[in-house]
């Protein structure tokens, strides 16, 4: 009994030094013995009008880049992941939530902003624009929506950051069903390719890409049609699958 009591108070001793070291560490370490760099999101919030993708830019207030357009964004608070204030600042600007969201990639460069050290993580968003309110938050005085391929020379690094978006964006239409996101929940197979071509930026042939369509089982019939349209009446179709599954498409 001696001696299992000895090994619990070994054992009681060895833990309460070990919390006693941890205590001390948090109450010694020098908070401001290495730079703390700001933190910023930029987002990249895409959407199809009038048969082109269009990116939403917003115009600066302020010093830096007083006047100029840029990615909507903003400084990570210190309560908040990184998603939640992407979350944040899509809705601030367009008043939409639960959509399709996915972080890009992370800009570090030293002197890409000139107010201070700077990262920025990068995301992007796909949105259905139709309903969608633009409102200009506090710290710009105007927001709208550009064709995204007619690139205007933009604040910080953001050019840099949309035209990887774009890339991105291209990539994630050949082998997920990221597509279906800026269709309306029924639509046709004319629409469905449209949205293919207007993204890729390039004309696809329409018999192998339905033929592809259909041999993936990702979209169902339903037994509407379009209406008021001064041809044939088209079939409209459902997407199957969840948004951004991985699927091979092309």
């Amino acid at each position: 009994m001696k001696d299992k009591k000895t090994k619990k108070e070994k054992a009681y001793k060895y833990c309460s030094l070990d919390t006693i070291r941890m205590e001390i560490s948090k109450k010694t370490y020098d908070v401001t013995k290495y730079d703390r760099p700001s933190v910023t999101v930029d987002l990249n919030i895409f959407t199809i009008q009038h048969n082109e993708l269009h990116v939403l830019l917003v115009k600066r207030k302020a010093w830096p880049h007083k006047g100029k357009w840029a990615l909507p964004g903003g400084f990570v608070h210190m309560d908040e992941d990184l998603e939640q204030a992407a979350v944040r600042e899509l809705k601030e600007e367009t008043g939409v939530k639960d959509v399709y969201l996915e972080q890009l990639y992370t800009f570090g460069n030293p002197k890409r902003d000139p107010r201070t050290r700077v990262i920025s993580v990068a995301y992007y968003a796909l949105i259905r624009s139709k309903g969608v309110t633009l409102k200009p938050s506090t710290d710009v005085v105007d927001v709208k929506w550009v064709p995204a391929y007619d690139l205007l020379q933009l604040a910080f690094d953001h050019n840099e950051i949309l035209k990887y978006a774009l890339q991105r964006l291209k990539w994630k239409l050949e082998y997920t069903t990221v597509a279906f996101q800026l269709l309306p929940k029924k639509f046709t197979l004319t629409q469905l390719q449209k949205v293919y071509e207007i993204v890729l930026n390039k004309k696809l042939d329409k018999r192998n890409f339905r033929k592809k369509i259909n041999s993936l089982d990702l979209i169902k019939e339903t037994n509407e049609y379009t209406e008021d349209v001064a041809h044939r009446p088209a079939r409209l179709y459902m997407c199957k699958r969840k948004i951004g599954e991985i699927v091979e498409i092309l």
